[in-house]
């Protein structure tokens, strides 16, 4: 049986906050980072497919095989419909039916679980867990440096940053 954390987030863009909370999950077997497809609450996000582009950035600055980015939130996806984190957990206890899944929530959304669609059966049927950041750098930050024409380089790692500068993104 593999211990798996599963962190969802908009990654919009992955930050080294993001970074900091995945290093703090190295005692799983193997890391699953889903990007949200649509946001629950309306939050303006990039398109789902460059947001992967930059979470496969990521991945690949982490040099870890065991991080590993999962689409299962576009399979679940019915435009116009959110993908909630049930159902979320619910395909994935059925891609990885031995396996213990962790549902890993950073500080924004640790705050706001009561919100989330069956709140109480994510507690009852998988294991929770908050994981705040340690390096305090936010998406936010990133995207109003770019809008403000500085560097980012310090908010991120090098190939989501190089990714965000090659394609002139948040401008």
């Amino acid at each position: 049986m593999l211990k798996i954390a599963v962190f969802g987030s908009a990654f919009n863009p992955p930050s080294l906050g993001h970074k900091s909370v995945i290093d703090s999950l190295n005692h799983f077997d193997q890391v699953l980072l889903v990007p949200s497809i649509a946001h629950a609450w309306g939050k303006t996000m990039l398109p789902y497919d460059m947001r992967c582009r930059l979470v496969d950035a990521l991945i690949l600055d982490l040099g870890s095989d065991k991080i590993k980015r999962s689409d299962i939130e576009e399979q679940l996806y019915v435009p116009g419909k959110h993908v909630t984190t049930y159902a979320v957990l619910t395909a994935l206890q059925k891609i990885y039916p031995q396996d213990e899944l962790t549902f890993v929530m950073g500080p924004d959304n640790l705050f706001q679980f009561a919100r989330f669609y069956r709140a109480k059966d994510i507690l009852q049927r998988f294991n929770v867990m908050g994981c705040p950041e340690k390096v305090p750098v936010r998406s936010t930050d990133i995207r109003q440096c770019i809008r403000q024409g500085k560097a980012i380089d310090a908010l991120t790692t090098p190939a989501v940053s190089q990714l965000i500068n090659s394609l002139s993104l948040y401008r």
